[in-house]
C-alpha cells in the first residue's frame, strides 16, 4: 500500500509538470503564428493573454492529458526498471499487474474526469475562444456552411437558402416549397430576404412572391411586403462551422445533431466524429498508461532515453491514426461512431498484447 502511494505521487507530480510545460509551449508556438492576426486586427494584449489564451488552455489540456499520461508513466516505469526496483518487486513474488495496479487507478480517474472536462468544462471555454478567432484571426471562417443551404423543414416542406449571414441572422434569396404527397409542388415562397426576429421567434421574408399550384400548374401569384413565417428550422440550423459542437456540452451537442437529422442536413460526419470523440478521447489517457507500463518495463540498452524514444513514437502513431481515421468519418466512408472509436481499439488490442507478453 505504500509502494502504491509512492507511485501514485510519483505518476501524478510527473503529470502535472508535464501539462505545465506543454501548456506553455503550445501558447507560446500559438502566439508566435498568430501575433501578426492578433495585431493587424486590432486585438490587445489583455485581450489576448486575459482573455483569449486563458480560454484557450482547457482545450489544450484536454488536447495533450493522453500525452502527458503516456510519458509520465514511461518515465516513472522506465525509472523504476533502470535502478532494478521493478525486478526487485517481481523477484519478491509481486507481478507486473500488481505493479500496474496504481497507474490504471489513477488512468481511470483521470479518463473520468476528462470525460467530465470535454464533455462540459471545455465547450463553454471553446466558445469565448471561438468568437475571439472569428473576430480576430484570419481563418476562422474555413470550413463554415453559408451558400447553397438545403433544409427539410418538414415532410414535405423544403427551405432552399442562396446565403446566409450568421453575425446578423439573416438570408438572402430563400425560397420555401411545399409539396404533396405525390412529389408535385402545391405552394412555393420566394423571398429577397429573410431575417430571424428574436422577440418572436419568427422568420420576416420581405419582397416575397407567393405561387400556388395544381397539377395543370401555376394558378395563382401574388407579391407581399412582408411575410412572418415559424419554420421549424432555426439560426443555428442554417450555418454551420468546424468547430460548432466544439463549443457545445455533450447534452447541447446530442440536441444539435438530432436537429441536423430532423432538417436532412448534408455533410453530418465531422460533426458526428467530434460528437462520439468527446466519449472516445478520455479513454485514451487509460489505454496509454496500459501502453506505457509493459512497454517501459523492460530494460533497453540506452536506458530512459530509448524509453521515452520509443514512447514519444507510439504516442506519435496513435495520434496520426486518429488524424488518419478521421477523415473517413467526415465523408461518411466508414460510420463516424467507428473513425472515433477505431484508433482507440486498435491501440487497447496492442496494450493488451504486451501485458500478455510482458515478463510478469
Amino acid at each position: 500500500m505504500t509502494y502504491d502511494l509512492h507511485i501514485v505521487k510519483r505518476f501524478l507530480t510527473g503529470y502535472v509538470l508535464l501539462i505545465l510545460g506543454l501548456i506553455v509551449f503550445f501558447v507560446v508556438l500559438h502566439y508566435v503564428e498568430y501575433v501578426d492576426d492578433f495585431m493587424d486586427r486590432g486585438a490587445t494584449m489583455s485581450s489576448v493573454f486575459l482573455l483569449y489564451y486563458p480560454n484557450y488552455v482547457p482545450d489544450i489540456i484536454r488536447l495533450i492529458s493522453p500525452l502527458a499520461v503516456f510519458i509520465s508513466a514511461v518515465f516513472l516505469t522506465s525509472r523504476l526498471a533502470q535502478k532494478l526496483e521493478l525486478s526487485s518487486l517481481q523477484t519478491a513474488g509481486v507481478s507486473l499487474y500488481r505493479i500496474l495496479v496504481p497507474f490504471v487507478i489513477v488512468g481511470v480517474v483521470i479518463t473520468g474526469f476528462m470525460f467530465w472536462f470535454n464533455g462540459w468544462v471545455v465547450p463553454q471555454t471553446n466558445r469565448t475562444r471561438m468568437a475571439f478567432e472569428q473576430e480576430f484571426t484570419k481563418d476562422a471562417r474555413v470550413g463554415a456552411e453559408y451558400a447553397n443551404i438545403h433544409r427539410q423543414n418538414a415532410p414535405g416542406s423544403i427551405l432552399s437558402v442562396n446565403y446566409y449571414e450568421r453575425r446578423s441572422k439573416s438570408a438572402s434569396v430563400v425560397s420555401l416549397q411545399l409539396f404533396n404527397q405525390d412529389g408535385t409542388m402545391q405552394e412555393r415562397i420566394d423571398a429577397e430576404r429573410m431575417t430571424w426576429i428574436d422577440s418572436l421567434e419568427t422568420w420576416r421574408m420581405t419582397s416575397a412572391t407567393v405561387r400556388r399550384f395544381d397539377e395543370s400548374g401555376e394558378i395563382s401569384r401574388r407579391s407581399v411586403s412582408v411575410i412572418d413565417t415559424v419554420l421549424s428550422i432555426y439560426p443555428r440550423d442554417l450555418s454551420r462551422l468546424r468547430g460548432d459542437v466544439d463549443a457545445m456540452t455533450i447534452t447541447e451537442a446530442r440536441s444539435y445533431l438530432n436537429t441536423l437529422r430532423r432538417t436532412a442536413a448534408s455533410r453530418t460526419g465531422q460533426a458526428l466524429v467530434a460528437y462520439y470523440s468527446k466519449f472516445s478521447y478520455p479513454f485514451a489517457n487509460l489505454i496509454l498508461i496500459l501502453l506505457a507500463v509493459p512497454l517501459a518495463s523492460v530494460r533497453r540498452r540506452g536506458g530512459q532515453a530509448v524509453q521515452l524514444g520509443l514512447g514519444l513514437f507510439i504516442a506519435f502513431v496513435y495520434l496520426a491514426l486518429m488524424k488518419l481515421v478521421e477523415p473517413f468519418g467526415y465523408a461518411e466512408t466508414i460510420s463516424p461512431v467507428m473513425a472515433a472509436w477505431i484508433p482507440h481499439i486498435v491501440f487497447m488490442a496492442f496494450a493488451v498484447v504486451l501485458l500478455v507478453k510482458v515478463r510478469k
